[in-house]
């Protein structure tokens, strides 16, 4: 059953982001081509994060602006009212933090997908480096064999079979057959001859993922933690709680437009090389690749021969043929020179294993295992990777408007607190309904009044504690009518030492101990008490 073959297509959002319009510091226009190495390619993006400058830039100017139409609207805005509505700052404020909301977990999302595609981007990276380690090592064990082994144990026999001719000239034809092994060995392709390391490649960019990853989680949070406490600050209106938003309302601010420019220009730039890869990684490897054997394992297309395969063929006819060799000599050799036997199984071994190796390059050689390796790199990429940009970018971009108007609804929530405190400073304290007034109007000084506790505590004195007994038209009196109602209006009623009997105020209440020695007086002491209490 034939295997189908993956072919790597590019997302459109590559495509869009690639056609966005690059510029250099002199506004000139710069070809998108991914040439990360020119200094004209690297202004580009340098100009399209610094959008994120501007964008701050005009956050902070339509700040300024709302502010001083604010407070120049503030003094008209307190002779209209005395006491402003809060609904609709209110309502702005939650708003506000449902959009907050919403643009943190759109961040939690684009997070996530940006880190699962850089971690498909190292594991490719390091399984594409231990694939051609192991190329490398199994070329050199082959070499070694070839080299070192065979040739210690070629002279020995060279030595042993010098008196007979036929075993000098099938020694000849084995060495001749070790030169070809090792000038095809050496036709293999050398990575080490390269500058690029893959597996330091994958360590940085594993170091440099984690630290964006925590930063912009740590960003999410901070985010979370200002609608939090921006709740808090409206439900308690405490101006401490607003002051401390405003600073970290602010640094959001500032880290989501640079998030913004950061992720705009990675976005970009990974995008600029989804859309051509292939042409970047030849021109990165033309110096110790040729271009067919790039092209073989970029595309591995079925039409495409294997560069390596005329070489590993040779390796296996040549090893085949000394294998049949080595069979005729210890077959005819021996009984005539048996100290030749030793050497001539250690060259037996060596083949056998160098015909393993051989094996093994013939797999690893071909274009499936590192073309797969490498789809795997651009889909962790160009899908996943550079997808979660822009999730991540909509989510700073959301965030940060939406953090611009959280600062208009503190400043404006602050100028509601300050015209509140002033309509606390504007009370009249000569109104005699105001409580504090008629405590600091009332002097026992400059008062004529006795005091109704003073008076029982002299009556006491006076009388007899035991009240005479009371008739029938007493025992029968109804509470004062005053009582009953701040019984039930109130469920318990205001006890008062100073009464205002004659104050031209609402009667007072009494306690139930000065209401059962009032109710025991009799009608003299009462008259008394009417007359005493007169000013």
């Amino acid at each position: 059953m034939a295997i189908a073959r993956l072919d790597y297509v590019a997302p459109w959002w590559t495509y869009w982001l690639h056609n966005f319009p690059h510029f250099n510091f002199l506004f000139q226009s710069v070809d998108n081509t991914f040439r990360p190495e020119e200094a004209s390619y690297q202004q580009s993006l340098i100009v399209l994060a610094c959008a994120g400058a501007v964008g701050l830039g005009l956050s902070l100017l339509a700040l300024a602006v709302y502010l001083v139409c604010l407070f120049c609207c503030r003094r008209s805005l307190d002779e209209e009212t005395k006491r402003p509505d809060t609904c609709c700052v209110t309502w702005v404020a939650v708003i506000t933090g449902l959009i907050i909301c919403s643009a943190v977990g759109v961040g939690f999302y684009g997070n996530s997908e940006t880190n699962d595609g850089v971690y498909q981007l190292t594991y490719s990276l390091y399984h594409a480096n231990h694939t051609l380690d192991s190329i490398n090592s199994l070329v050199e064990g082959a070499q070694s064999n070839m080299e070192a082994g065979l040739k210690q144990h070629l002279e020995r026999l060279d030595e042993i079979f010098a008196t007979k001719l036929e075993y000098l000239q099938a020694l000849r034809f084995l060495q001749l057959m070790v030169n070809n092994i090792i000038r095809e060995l050496t036709a293999l392709p050398d990575i080490n001859k390269s500058k690029i390391d893959l597996a330091a490649v994958a360590d940085q960019t594993a170091f440099v993922e984690y630290y964006r990853w925590l930063t912009y989680l740590l960003l999410l949070i901070l985010d979370l933690v200002i609608c939090l406490v921006m709740c808090l600050g409206i439900a308690k209106q405490s101006q401490c709680l607003l002051i401390t938003i405003i600073g970290f309302v602010i640094l959001s601010l500032v880290l989501s437009w640079a998030a913004l420019g950061s992720g705009t220009a990675t976005a970009v730039g990974t995008s600029d090389f989804c859309v051509s890869p292939n042409k970047f990684i030849v021109n990165q490897t033309k110096d110790f690749l040729t271009a067919d054997v790039a092209h073989y394992y970029l595309f591995c297309s079925p039409n495409l021969q294997n560069p390596f395969q005329q070489s590993l063929t040779i390796c296996q006819r040549s090893l085949t043929t000394m294998q049949i060799q080595i069979q005729g000599l210890l077959q005819f050799s021996i009984p005539i020179f048996p100290t030749a036997q030793r050497d001539l199984l250690g060259i037996q071994r060596l083949l056998n294993s160098t015909e393993f190796n051989v094996h093994q390059l013939t797999a690893l050689l071909d274009c499936r295992g590192i073309h797969k390796d490498y789809l795997d790199a651009l889909m962790g990429v160009c899908y996943d990777g550079v997808e979660g940009l822009l999730y991540f970018s909509l989510c700073s971009l959301l965030a940060a408007c939406a953090l611009s108007a959280m600062l208009c609804v503190i400043f404006r929530l602050w100028t509601l607190m300050g015209s509140r405190e002033k309509e606390y400073n504007d009370i009249d304290e000569e109104d005699p309904f105001n409580p504090q007034a008629r405590r600091l109007s009332f002097n026992p000084r400059r008062s004529n009044t006795h005091s109704f506790c003073s008076y029982i505590s002299s009556l006491g004195s006076q009388a007899s504690l035991h009240p005479p007994p009371q008739s029938q038209s007493n025992s029968t009196i109804q509470p004062p009518e005053y009582m009953n109602q701040s019984m039930l209006f109130g469920g318990t009623p205001r006890y008062e030492n100073v009464p205002l009997i004659g104050g031209g105020s609402p009667p007072p209440s009494y306690s139930p101990s000065m209401r059962t020695t009032y109710l025991s007086m009799n009608d003299a002491q009462i008259r008394h008490l009417r007359t005493d209490f007169q000013v």
